[in-house]
């Protein structure tokens, strides 16, 4: 899937302790980087959310794609997927990266295919689910053979940057048009965040739209900031209003 064009009117949400954020405007063209910038606690994961179609918006108006919020959430939840969100997309960390992979896989095949699709021949649904992980993988970097037992390495036994590229390949596979990642800088040095930065702006330049939170925008992103909310901890309102919408 192409990128999507995200823009932003006033946008806001307003929780029971007050604004989660505020007056949000943006205008990114398809295949941009965005960066959602600011402290934990700002308002971030939720302004994540609600451009990705998980939380409603209480005021002010966006589009993603052909599709605009709050009204057409469902449109655009099909349009994007999201990764290393704490509390939404957690990695199990029992499994190993091929059976995160595998089931991840499945579901597609399940839930994002056509009916045409799921009608064609086993083996060849087979070498395109193939194709799919491994281009997946291939954009978000990932390395299965490098891996201490490749694809039977446990989610528990990778490096903080090996899990992000983890949670970044299972979003790529649905081929999402919007690609959201948070805490894209949480506890990584400076090299490891300007690996990130260059993964999230070499899929960005591959077509697909990338939105990203972190605590410091890189240059040449779009930048998204957000209004610190009023006595409340931005996380514990992001999964409760998650719950809500």
């Amino acid at each position: 899937m192409d990128g999507v064009r995200v823009t932003a009117e006033g946008l806001g949400l307003r929780g029971p302790r007050g604004w989660v954020f505020q007056g949000v405007e943006a205008d990114a063209e398809p295949g941009s980087l965005i960066a959602v910038a600011g402290p934990s606690g700002s308002g971030r994961t939720s302004l994540l959310l609600a451009l990705t179609g998980r939380m409603k918006a209480t005021e002010g108006t966006a589009t993603v794609g052909t599709a605009r919020l709050p009204k057409q959430m469902g449109a655009v939840r099909r349009v994007s997927a999201l990764a290393h969100v704490s509390g939404v997309t957690d990695l199990d960390p029992a499994l190993t990266v091929g059976e995160h992979l595998h089931e991840r896989a499945l579901l597609q095949r399940r839930y994002g295919g056509s009916v045409r699709e799921l009608l064609r021949p086993r083996a060849e649904r087979a070498h395109e689910t193939k194709l799919l992980v491994d281009s997946a993988l291939t954009a978000a970097g990932l390395d299965r053979e490098a891996l201490p037992k490749g694809s039977r390495t446990a989610v528990r036994d990778l490096e903080r940057l090996e899990a992000l590229r983890l949670s970044v390949a299972l979003a790529l596979v649905g081929r999402p048009g919007l690609l959201g990642v948070d805490d894209t800088d949480l506890k990584l040095s400076a090299a490891e965040r300007a690996e990130v930065w260059e993964l999230l702006t070499q899929i960005a330049e591959a077509g697909t739209t990338v939105l990203a939170v972190c605590a410091e925008a890189p240059a040449g992103a779009v930048t998204l900031s957000t209004r610190k909310p009023n006595e409340t901890e931005e996380k514990t309102d992001a999964l409760a209003a998650t719950g809500r919408a």
